[in-house]
């Protein structure tokens, strides 16, 4: 289940040229690193860079579900 509220798009490793933090585990996805953005509808400018691994732990966090996508 994605939240309403928030979008979210794979980034592939050929796309990833840039170093972010990931604000699940607080360290560096590498370029060349496939992640996902995911960017508040109402708030674009907060978007974040997350492992896919973080994401979907965040997801069980906030929702309790395993069925994440």
């Amino acid at each position: 289940m994605i939240p309403d509220d928030e979008s979210v798009h794979p980034v592939q490793p050929y796309q990833a040229d840039k170093a972010y933090v990931c604000p699940g585990c607080d360290l560096w996805i590498e370029p060349g690193v496939g992640h996902l953005v995911v960017v508040p509808k109402l708030d674009p400018d907060l978007r974040r860079h997350w492992h896919r691994g973080c994401w979907f732990k965040e997801q069980r966090r906030r929702h309790g579900s395993t069925d994440v996508v």
